[in-house]
C-alpha cells in the first residue's frame, strides 16, 4: 500500500473514508428502523445516544470479524 501525500486524497484513502462514513451512517439508519417498527421510545435520549453508539460499533465489529483469511486446521 502506498502512503497517502499529505493534502491529496488516494483512492484507498477515499475507499476507507467511505467504508468509515457508511458505518457512522449506520447509527442513524438502525435508530431509524427500530423507531419505525416501534421497537424503541424515540423520546428517550439516553437509550438514543446508546444505541447510537453501539450499532456503529456493531457493524464495525462484524466487518473486521469476517475480513481475514480462512485457516485450515
Amino acid at each position: 500500500m502506498a502512503e497517502q501525500i499529505k493534502g491529496k486524497l488516494d483512492p484507498e484513502t477515499l475507499k476507507k473514508i467511505g467504508k468509515g462514513a457508511l458505518i457512522a451512517a449506520s447509527g442513524g439508519a438502525g435508530l431509524y428502523l427500530l423507531s419505525s417498527l416501534g421497537m424503541i421510545d424515540v423520546g428517550n435520549p439516553l437509550l438514543n445516544s446508546f444505541l447510537a453508539t453501539l450499532i456503529p460499533a456493531g457493524v464495525n465489529f462484524i466487518k473486521e470479524w469476517m475480513k481475514g483469511q480462512e485457516v485450515e486446521i
